[in-house]
């Protein structure tokens, strides 16, 4: 009699519970995406299908500021937390075990175990002090803590693919007496580029639907895309927000895509 190895899909009542939790998740999406498209000027009367929100959207100078500052943090944030999460994965992954590398993954991680909340306050207590001592109000302060809180979602996509990679062409290159930088440079920063853009685009997408943290920190006149959506929010719901919102969704969605089309193993 062969044994069958574990498998959830056997478990009863499991496909009816996985069905469940994406209607709960994604039903609020599309209901979402379906008011963007109402052509009436109130959102609680159906009155055809029109892209009349989305037009008006664009032409938010209030939507496009925010665009263009989420866009300016999120892109350097990314930048920065994929270089230092490169740095730290080859350091953990092309290293024989070394003294403090636990705690090294440990703080590498701890953005992912700590609550938001609690990281923004602790922040923001720091940089309080920092704003005062200095008088600097500028965009610094949220591309530090945007990069910091992306780390761990560049550093696993990139230390996932280094754990994966076959070492026969480093150690070749080793053998014909290439120094490491030049190994690196001509041999494992090609293989492993697909890993460094998709942890780019994860912490990206991170940066860009940040939340809590930019709200804590942000100075006067610095609203990102969700902090503006909040404060818009506050005063009154409508269509409009309905279509930045589903613009902010088909942007991370089609990252996510990408960076998930980028790791994925080819069969």
């Amino acid at each position: 009699m062969v044994e069958r190895g574990f498998d959830i899909r056997r478990l009863p009542g499991a496909a009816t519970l996985a069905i469940a939790c994406f209607v709960i998740l994604y039903i609020p999406m599309v209901i979402l995406v379906v008011n963007s498209l109402n052509g009436g000027q109130s959102i609680s009367l159906w009155e055809g299908v029109s892209l009349r929100w989305y037009a008006v959207a664009l032409q938010n100078e209030g939507f496009l500021n925010a665009a263009k500052t989420s866009l300016i943090l999120a892109t350097t944030a990314a930048l920065v937390a994929t270089v230092t999460a490169t740095m730290a994965a080859l350091a953990t992954t092309r290293s024989r075990g070394f003294r403090g590398e636990g705690a090294i993954n440990l703080i590498l991680n701890q953005p992912l175990m700590v609550p938001e909340i609690v990281l923004a306050i602790a922040l923001l207590i720091i940089l309080a002090q920092i704003k005062q001592a200095t008088g600097y109000m500028g965009l610094g302060y949220l591309v530090v803590a945007h990069s910091a809180f992306c780390i761990p979602f560049a550093y696993m996509p990139i230390r996932a693919r280094l754990q994966g990679m076959d070492l026969t062409l480093e150690t070749a290159a080793a053998d014909l007496y290439a120094s490491r930088f030049y190994t690196f440079r001509k041999v494992t920063l090609p293989l492993l580029a697909p890993a460094i853009l998709a942890g780019f685009m994860l912490a990206f997408v991170v940066s860009l639907d940040d939340v809590v943290i930019s709200e804590f920190l942000k100075s006067p006149g610095q609203d990102t895309l969700p902090t503006y959506l909040l404060g818009q929010l506050k005063r009154n719901l409508t269509s409009e927000i309905y279509a930045i919102s589903s613009l902010l969704l088909l942007i991370s969605v089609l990252i996510v895509a990408g960076s998930w089309l980028l790791t994925r193993k080819k069969t």
